[in-house]
């Protein structure tokens, strides 16, 4: 839930207006709006470099993988995963908040990989490797801002 939000809740929830802090916390959200949209504009703008070169980083550390079996359709469909992941975290960036990462990106996300033979290990793997990827894009302050998300969902998939 954004700043936005929470402020607005926890106001309503108290039959309140909302408080100095939470009109300066708001107007904090909005004036680094643009850095947070930029910050999400360079992992979409490069979401198919990201993912090709994690995904080599990933394959040396984990040659005996489901995805590096030759099976197109684990390839595919770890590629897709690893998009949608580059996906989530750009919403996240944008509301700075991690509810689009932990109402769908994790969630039944154990159970779905333990169905399809993958060690959720490797999955952890592959997030740390788009981190590493992804980060090298920014300057240290930006990878500070965004390294948080990609820890979220490392920390929520480690088994």
């Amino acid at each position: 839930m954004s700043i936005i939000t929470k402020s607005i809740a926890s106001a309503d929830r108290e039959a309140r207006y909302l408080n100095p802090g939470e009109l300066d916390a708001i107007r904090d959200f909005y004036e680094s709006g643009y850095h947070r949209l930029s910050l999400a504009a360079t992992l979409i703008e490069n979401e198919q470099k990201i993912i090709d070169k994690a995904s080599l980083r990933f394959w040396e550390c984990c040659s005996d993988t489901p995805s590096n079996s030759g099976n197109r359709i684990y390839r595919s469909s770890c590629l897709r995963d690893q998009s949608w992941y580059i996906r989530l975290i750009t919403y996240s960036i944008v509301v700075q908040d991690i509810e689009p990462l932990a109402k769908t990106g994790t969630i039944g996300v154990q159970e779905m990989y333990e169905s399809l033979e993958i060690p959720l290990n490797n999955l952890v793997i592959a997030i740390h490797c788009l981190k590493e990827v992804a980060l090298e894009l920014f300057t240290l302050k930006d990878a500070t801002e965004v390294a948080p998300y990609f820890d979220y969902l490392i920390h929520e998939l480690t088994p």
